[in-house]
């Protein structure tokens, strides 16, 4: 393999994930463990079983359907791509076999998402604080056996602002190397003055604010309900004056393809004019922030659009949904139509500065 990648630089998987299993929502407070999430199952049909949480009495929160290896199979054939086929590397109930994957595929740090919450769980603030904790304790645990190699986003409970700037500093001294946000929470987009605090403390932690496909409220379609909303927070972000407010924090747009980029540069650049705003020499750059990008992207068009320190790389690992490939990297590293000094920017350095690794 000509990777043209010296073996010294750290390969990041920039959006790499944990599924949620039973065992997350063991870290809870005693007084906190009547919202315990509850798993749902449908009958298995054709190799597939409908997974759902029970939260609050409510079917809530994201769950991928289970298949059977030969299910999983048909699907990865199909698709041309390769799926995690372990749980137990999936949900993290073995961290070491999570690492020899990594080892396997040439990556030398994951920083792992939730998936649980890529929908809304709970409109109430109590329950949203009760998961949110434990979920940021069992990652807190996950990267204590990680080695270093296993850093994550913590999950601030938005809807108690105090509740959400405690479990921030709780990840900081945790592994945690980015906040999670979803492009739309509840009545409320990424930039609304209501976030500010969760910006202000993610930039005096030196922590990113991931954007990864979410919706906190809309349901519709999943191209809709999760692609659509992350870029238009993407445009937003441009437009707003949050980059000088907050002129040392880092935002990192997770799982959402980067073919789109330079559609919404050219469209923030034309309304930058209309409001009499110049344009940074490079905005994407200039603003801090970052995309994840596929191989399926046209990667040379978008990096003489939009720059060449704006893009990194994901597996998706864990998810068997249009962006789930745990080759991707190393099918990345194999590619000769890139120069080897983007290639070691999209691999390692763009992610190290994301993330501040």
């Amino acid at each position: 393999m000509n990777s043209n990648i010296d073996a010294k630089t750290p390969v990041i998987d920039a959006d790499a994930h944990v599924v949620e299993s039973t065992h997350t929502w063991d870290y809870m407070d005693p007084s906190e463990r009547q919202y315990r999430p509850v798993p749902l199952e449908a009958p298995e049909e054709a190799g597939v079983r409908l997974q759902f949480w029970l939260i609050d009495g409510k079917v809530r929160g994201f769950r991928f359907p289970a298949f059977s290896a030969a299910e999983l199979e048909r699907r990865s054939r199909l698709a041309g791509r390769k799926f995690a086929d372990q749980q137990e590397s999936r949900e993290l109930g073995n961290v070491e076999l999570r690492l020899e994957h990594m080892d396997r595929t040439g990556i030398d740090i994951q920083v792992l998402h939730n998936t649980m919450f890529i929908e809304q769980a709970t409109d109430r603030p109590e329950v949203e604080v009760a998961l949110c904790k434990s979920w940021n304790r069992w990652l807190a645990d996950i990267w204590r056996q990680g080695k270093g190699r296993l850093r994550w986003s913590c999950m601030a409970p938005t809807l108690s602002m105090t509740d959400a700037l405690d479990q921030i500093r709780f990840g900081k001294e945790n592994g945690a190397c980015a906040v999670l946000m979803r492009p739309v929470e509840g009545n409320r987009l990424l930039v609304d003055p209501y976030f500010y605090p969760i910006y202000d403390e993610a930039s005096r932690l030196n922590m990113a604010i991931a954007i990864h496909i979410a919706n906190g409220i809309f349901t519709a379609a999943a191209f809709h309900r999760f692609r659509i909303p992350t870029v238009a927070g993407f445009h937003d972000l441009l437009l707003s004056d949050l980059p000088q407010t907050f002129p040392k924090l880092r935002w990192g747009f997770i799982e959402a393809s980067a073919q789109w980029l330079p559609w919404v540069v050219h469209e923030a650049k034309n309304r930058y004019k209309g409001l009499g705003r110049e344009w940074p020499e490079n905005g994407v750059r200039d603003y801090r922030m970052f995309v994840t990008c596929e191989n399926s992207d046209d990667l040379p068009y978008i990096v003489q659009q939009a720059g060449e320190d704006c893009l990194v790389i994901g597996t998706d690992y864990g998810h068997t949904d249009t962006s789930s490939d745990v080759d991707a990297i190393k099918i990345f590293k194999a590619r000769t139509d890139l120069p080897p000094e983007l290639k070691r920017k999209i691999l390692s350095d763009n992610a190290r500065a994301l993330y501040g690794l």
